[in-house]
């Protein structure tokens, strides 16, 4: 019986869930103290154009590059349009969502093989992670790391007061876009891997899950962590063994994603017990006062 992790294909996909927890965890826990969850679904499908026409340029290789312009790209247009409330947060990223994936869905349409290209484009190919793409992974793993730990404190304080953070003197428009950017990069670190549509899970569901056993930012960012890795273990593990001993096939990215929205739901009953222990000690506390 071969051991599926000493396949390569196997090991270099698990290696790349591996890389793309380190960034999930942290950036899952902004996504959710900011509400930024309609940002998140707009970055994943916002990529989708600059996916394109990195594809039409240079063929599968040139997907990094063109998603990465993309979403720097969509980074800065959703700052420009909600400095200064000049536009509120949800209209400028609908504004921006819809514009930008018209344009990838024109592109995409007038390819002649475009169908196979899509079903890529927007749910990845976990499976066909080489060593360059794990390079590029790994890259923007430190980037992002780096960009969190330089800003992790600006960010947070912004994020729980936005007016303190303003009269303390820190530039919110910057800040927004720096954790845009950081986003950004989040998004085209994860696209190839699960593609468009599965990649807003990673963004979203390691914290929201996380929060349901603590509410230590920090304590939430490594268990999202955690979740993400163990999830990529058990859904590519899954998928290999329902593909090889039962020849049912089963997308990898799915698989995993499967796995998280499942974790997700088990813990549910945990953060309920959680809010009726509070509850209780709150009553407690007032009885005896």
């Amino acid at each position: 019986m071969i051991e599926p992790f000493t396949v390569p294909f196997l090991g270099r996909a698990l290696a790349e869930l591996v890389l793309l927890a380190v960034i999930c965890g942290p950036i899952s826990v902004f996504v959710l103290a900011r509400g930024l969850s309609f940002v998140a679904d707009a970055l994943t499908h916002t990529v989708f154009p600059g996916v394109v026409l990195g594809v039409v340029a240079g063929g599968l290789d040139g997907l990094f590059a063109g998603a990465l312009v993309a979403g720097l790209v969509t980074a800065v247009l959703l700052t420009l349009l909600t400095r200064g409330a000049r536009l509120s947060d949800d209209a400028a990223t609908a504004v921006v969502l819809t514009a930008m994936f018209s344009i990838g869905v024109v592109l995409v349409s007038r390819r002649s093989s475009y169908t196979a290209d899509l079903t890529s484009f927007l749910f990845g190919r976990l499976l066909t992670v080489t060593p360059r793409h794990l390079a590029e992974t790994a890259v923007l793993v430190v980037v992002i790391l780096v960009g969190l730990l330089v800003a992790v404190r600006a960010l947070l304080f912004r994020s729980f007061d936005p007016a303190g953070a303003a009269a303390a003197g820190l530039r919110i428009g910057r800040l927004d876009l720096w954790l845009n950017v950081l986003l950004a990069l989040v998004v085209v670190a994860a696209v190839r891997a699960v593609g468009t549509i599965l990649v807003l899970a990673l963004l979203i569901i390691p914290a929201a899950a996380a929060r349901m056993v603590t509410d230590r930012l920090v304590v939430m960012a490594l268990l999202g962590t955690v979740l993400v890795v163990v999830a990529g273990y058990t859904g590519l593990l899954l998928s290999w063994t329902a593909s090889v001993r039962y020849g049912l096939a089963s997308t990898s990215g799915s698989s995993v994603v499967l796995l998280l929205v499942l974790s997700y739901l088990i813990l549910i009953p945990v953060r309920l017990w959680r809010g009726r222990r509070r509850q209780c000690a709150r009553w407690r506390h007032e009885l005896v006062g």
